[in-house]
């Protein structure tokens, strides 16, 4: 019985498997699936998985329930008709986050990420972890010896509640135990940047919310250990939470170059090049305060960014207010960057193709 079972359910999670395949492109596009997540699973809706349920027997045979009638008619003298139609069923599927990178993998083709030569090394450090009978007195648990004394006297008769004498012998004894525990070191970084000009609206800020839910997604099922920062910018630039990033509006300006400083200030005080896998990513609907500070930005991208970083990414949101000027001087100063990925996301439709960009050179 145990082995029909395990095995029909590795059979239905095939189908769910498939099903997630089959629509990918769907739920990338959706905000539902996001609102979901856990740490370290999501639950997705599928649609469309039949469910056993009971059919009228159109045979004509006498028995319970059959007889004179149709299908769907009521038991009783009420009037009503019920429907013939089977209903839309949706379940909802819990899906770890790295079966999700998997299925990513092959519906998109994304080849596996070569990390850069990276010395990382592994943190060690000491766990208490239990107890044992035997240990240096500076790691005596005197809660669990005294208790443990108690127990012994109670077991043999010997405790008196009006007079408690605990005295412990040495099977009484309980010292902390530790064991050797090795926590894998953060070694790979992403830094999303994102225009919150009053030219960015909610869509745009959705479509990019999606976009770092399935970078964050494959990233972290390729490095042991992954961390996130954000920055937001108009005019000037601000290190922030991801709530704040997602949902900030503003109205000045635009200065590109201001969020690429503050990048290049969080690398050099917390994220080394040499000890770190560096991914920067960028949002915007392509509007720059001026061609001089588009220059400032080409120039800090050739000297100090792209030689520091795996990949350097940058989206450009469609928006009726956003000229769409960025995107162009960039692929002409940098025709053939091998890692500098150039999308154009014209809507949550295109979500899926610019993820495949993003992400498709192994990097």
């Amino acid at each position: 019985m145990i082995l029909n079972i395990e095995r029909d359910h590795r059979r239905f999670r095939h189908i769910v498997r498939g099903r997630i395949r089959k629509d990918l492109g769907k739920y990338m596009s959706s905000s539902d699936m996001i609102g979901r997540k856990g740490k370290n699973a999501v639950s997705i809706p599928i649609p469309q998985i039949e469910i056993p349920r009971f059919k009228f027997d159109d045979r004509k045979q006498e028995g319970v329930g059959q007889g004179e009638g149709g299908p769907g008619d009521s038991a009783g003298q009420g009037e009503s008709q019920a429907g013939d139609a089977p209903g839309r069923h949706l379940l909802e599927v819990e899906v770890s986050l790295e079966e999700l990178a998997e299925i990513m993998a092959e519906e998109l083709e994304l080849p596996r990420i070569e990390p850069r030569d990276r010395n990382a090394v592994d943190t060690q450090f000491d766990r208490y972890s239990g107890l044992r009978h035997t240990g240096p007195r500076a790691l005596l648990n005197l809660r669990r010896t005294f208790r443990e004394s108690l127990r012994r006297q109670m077991a043999s008769g010997l405790y008196d509640p009006k007079c408690p004498v605990l005295i412990p012998v040495k099977d009484d004894l309980r010292f902390r135990s530790w064991k050797l525990t090795t926590k894998p070191r953060s070694d790979a970084v992403i830094i999303y940047m994102m225009d919150v000009s009053g030219s960015m609206g909610d869509e745009q800020k959705e479509i990019v919310r999606l976009e770092a839910f399935w970078i964050d997604t494959w990233l972290a099922s390729q490095y042991r250990g992954l961390e996130t920062r954000y920055i937001i910018h108009d005019a000037a630039a601000a290190e922030v939470d991801a709530d704040t990033f997602f949902r900030t509006k503003e109205s000045g300006g635009t200065k590109i170059s201001s969020a690429y400083q503050l990048a290049l200030e969080l690398i050099e005080a917390k994220f080394p090049p040499s000890e770190y896998n560096l991914y920067l990513f960028h949002f915007s609907d392509g509007d720059n305060w001026s061609g001089g500070d588009t220059e400032l930005c080409l120039k800090m991208m050739t000297e100090q960014l792209l030689p520091q970083v795996n990949l350097f990414g940058y989206g450009q949101v469609a928006s009726p207010y956003g000229s769409g000027q960025f995107i162009k001087d960039l692929r002409q100063s940098f025709p053939e960057e091998e890692n500098l990925i150039l999308s154009e996301i014209p809507d949550r439709d295109g979500i899926m193709n610019s993820i495949r960009e993003f992400l498709g050179k192994g990097r």
